[in-house]
């Protein structure tokens, strides 16, 4: 069939194209689908295909683009191509290539298309995406005829017809939820669109593939990991590409994640490392285009509600362990403190202010010369931190120290790291630029990492800030396992991430880091903070939004620096991020400026206290989300449709979140103490300070002493304790049970305790 279509071009950035954007910046990998010099070939038909083995070859069609001219407007049109390769009979003008389908579990399927007759071998070993060996399940095979094969299970179907080429996905009732695009859907649209297609580039040869599907009225898209953007990504085009945004305030991420869920009961992980973009119905309402820098597109599709989706996607790159229950409580930082007086300073003003905490943070100035890392403390600021150590331990703090993975020609081993091969090399050998960077894919840079931080762990320290690693060499990169940075850059932060949980959990016996960069996989190495906040309250909310979408891309824990970062944050801000910030997973006070609650007043401390308080007194609540989301890959702090995904209201909202399963948290985002929430579900809601109930739907509530808003579900018993100063003297032997219930009616509730696997259940 000849078609013609419009093939958009935005932007400047290229992975195979000539233009080169600013380094660290993300790539639009939609800017190669347009290009005049490069081969396109339309998915077309399927041409064979083994229904035992899920085997088969898909007939591509091979296009061309060209200028067109329409009444003084100019575009790019996509027209029928007869090659021009010589000899023409050693390469096929329509090329027969292959795709396998792939039954992991009856919620879960793998498809996988490729753009070359050779495939690139699973180098198992060196996996860092997925978990561990994929398990699989057998589908019912329903229908197999001239026209299309069918398989079912109980979560829905999958169908791949023969012509025109199409695999449409449906749900267990039947509906059709998903389905790929071909050439022939323009045909009801002035507006032309590619179809499903891989692009073969005149610049080098090199292949890319695109996944064209559709978007459904009325389809909501969640995920793609720490987005700071709407919610909601129908409507956006996101690139997943692994940069360093300087904040929580733009389109980019520190942690992007090639994995996203519909509201249409379906969620995908796009199994790659290579960048994208994704274009959710962003430049045509109907169509959601994948374009993979990668030739290859391995995908698995995940059939369920939102809380099968996430424990199916966690069962395959992995669940997030329980992090050690002192990480749980208050971290106190700034950058910096630069000396032993200083720390111990801190520790003694925590005490001294009754301020429950158990973390005591050394950023970039523990060195000799700040910034930069030699993992010694500064023999003249610190006289004996052997001794600092001890004494902190002693106090009940913990010791969190600051580094990251590039050396500057000045640092005392970048010649080491040079002449070792330890770093990044580039195509000619030597460096890509005048950093060294950690080449994480080098077991032997891994161990000279891993040495250099056990002698610090050995010394007592309890986490290492996992910080940066969003700028490893892309195009000019050249790595130990042999990969160049287009597969590389992106799973730089899980490499990173798990050599020091690894060495941290071998020295110490706790599993936990402090991380900024993730990619898919990364979740088994907790925890993760949101990065360098403003101090706004457009910051306060993109943070919360990046907290939101993190959790719905597979990871259950995540933190953020209370008040932001920037500059010193104004106390009434300050006060209303606080209370936020306790009720997220872990909390941590951190600025470029000091940010010590007593440096504002002896009220503000009073206030700081009683909102530290609140968290130490709700640890066994927490403790016991915590275990819970573990178990099954869910968020602490979750989007409300996780919960209600029954209930068409809890898809709209994203400035609110379910603390756990039965704790909602509504922050004010201005100085106003009273704010529209959203109430989910067809029970009560209890006010958690004042005791008022509310009914489902959407309420006006006045903040209480704190300002911020906090609900219970109805009938649920809370855990709590009287709290302690650090939480290894919580009295986990009398935890009391709150009762939250607007009649009077049972509640209940559960109870895990650190070092026990057994739920207890709690009722009256």
């Amino acid at each position: 069939m000849a078609a013609t279509m419009m093939a958009s071009v935005a932007g400047a950035q290229k992975i195979g194209g000539a233009h080169t954007p600013l380094l660290n910046m993300p790539y639009d990998v939609s800017d190669d689908f347009g290009e005049l010099s490069n081969n396109y070939f339309f998915a077309d038909s399927l041409s064979a295909f083994d229904v035992k083995s899920g085997e088969g070859k898909v007939k591509w069609k091979r296009h061309r683009t060209t200028p067109r001219q329409a009444f003084n407007s100019n575009g790019t049109w996509v027209v029928p191509l007869d090659q021009l390769d010589f000899p023409y009979t050693a390469y096929d003008n329509d090329p027969e290539l292959g795709m396998k389908i792939d039954f992991i579990t009856e919620n879960t399927v793998r498809i996988r298309i490729y753009t070359s007759p050779v495939v690139a071998q699973e180098n198992k070993a060196d996996e860092v995406m997925l978990a561990g060996e994929l398990p699989s399940a057998k589908w019912t095979m329903v229908k197999n005829d001239g026209k299309q094969v069918t398989y079912k299970s109980k979560a829905g179907s999958i169908t791949i017809e023969r012509y025109p080429w199409r695999i449409v996905l449906r749900d267990s009732e039947g509906k059709v939820i998903q389905k790929t695009r071909h050439v022939m859907d323009n045909d009801t649209t002035q507006v032309k669109q590619l179809p499903f297609c891989f692009i073969k580039r005149g610049s080098d040869n090199s292949r890319s593939i695109a996944p064209m599907l559709s978007l459904l009225p009325g389809e909501k898209i969640f995920g793609c990991g720490e987005s700071f953007t709407s919610l909601n990504k129908a409507g956006q085009k996101v690139n997943l590409f692994v940069t360093d945004p300087q904040g929580p305030e733009t389109d980019m991420m520190y942690k992007p994640i090639p994995f996203y869920m519909s509201n249409k009961g379906y969620g995908v992980f796009m199994h790659t490392s290579a960048p994208m973009t994704c274009d959710f119905g962003a430049s045509y309402v109907g169509t959601t285009k994948l374009f993979m820098a990668d030739e290859t597109m391995d995908m698995f599709v995940f059939l369920g509600d939102p809380k099968k989706i996430l424990d199916e996607y966690t069962s395959l790159t992995g669940k997030s362990p329980v992090p050690p229950l002192w990480s749980f409580g208050t971290w106190m930082s700034r950058i910096t403190y630069f000396s032993q007086e200083e720390g111990m300073e801190i520790a003694s003003k925590l005490r001294e202010n009754k301020i429950p905490s158990d973390v005591i943070h050394f950023d970039t100035g523990w060195y000799g010369i700040d910034w930069q890392c030699d993992y010694q403390f500064a023999k003249e600021r610190f006289s004996d931190p052997q001794k600092m150590v001890k004494d902190l331990l002693k106090q009940g703090f913990h010791i969190s120290l600051w580094q990251l993975p590039y050396f500057t020609p000045k640092n005392a081993f970048y010649n080491e790291l040079v002449e070792k091969g330890l770093a990044v090399k580039n195509m000619n050998g030597s460096l890509p630029y005048e950093d060294a960077v950690l080449d994480f894919s080098n077991p032997e840079t891994v161990k000279w990492y891993q040495d250099k931080l056990a002698g610090l762990l050995k010394m007592g320290v309890g986490a290492i800030k996992v910080d940066f690693g969003e700028a490893a060499p892309l195009n000019n990169g050249l790595y130990a396992s042999g990969k160049s940075g287009l597969y590389e850059h992106n799973i730089y932060p899980v490499r990173y991430n798990k050599a020091v949980f690894e060495i941290t959990k071998e020295t110490t016996g706790d599993g936990i880091i402090w991380a900024r960069s993730a990619w898919a996989g990364s979740q088994r190495y907790p925890l993760h903070w949101g990065g360098d906040a403003a101090n706004t309250d457009n910051a306060m909310l993109s943070t919360l939004r990046g907290g939101l979408s993190f959790g719905l891309s597979g990871f259950s824990y995540w933190s953020h620096d209370i008040g932001g970062f920037v500059q010193s944050c104004p106390e009434e801000l300050y006060r209303r991020w606080l209370p936020f910030g306790m009720l997220t997973s872990h909390s941590r006070v951190h600025g470029a400026p000091p940010t010590e609650p007593w440096l504002y007043g002896k009220e503000f401390t009073d206030y700081f206290r009683r909102c530290a308080e609140m968290k130490y007194r709700l640890m066994p609540y927490i403790y016991t989300q915590a275990t819970l989301c573990s178990q099954k890959g869910l968020p602490m702090v979750r989007a409300l449709f996780v919960e209600f995904p029954d209930d068409p209201g809890a898809w709209m909202v994203e400035d609110q979140y379910m603390f756990g399963e039965s704790m909602m948290v509504a922050p004010l985002f201005s100085s106003e103490t009273t704010r529209t929430v959203y109430l989910p579900g067809k029970d009560r809601w209890v006010d958690y300070q004042t005791g008022k109930t509310y009914s489902p739907g959407w309420n006006e509530i006045k903040a209480g002493e704190m300002p911020i808003v906090i609900l219970v579900r109805d009938h649920t018993i809370l855990p709590e304790v009287k709290v302690a100063q650090r939480t290894d003297e919580i009295d986990w032997k009398n935890v009391k049970k709150r009762k939250f219930s607007s009649d009077g009616a049972k509640a209940t509730g559960v109870l895990y305790r650190p070092g026990s696997d057994k739920a207890e259940m709690l009722s009256e």
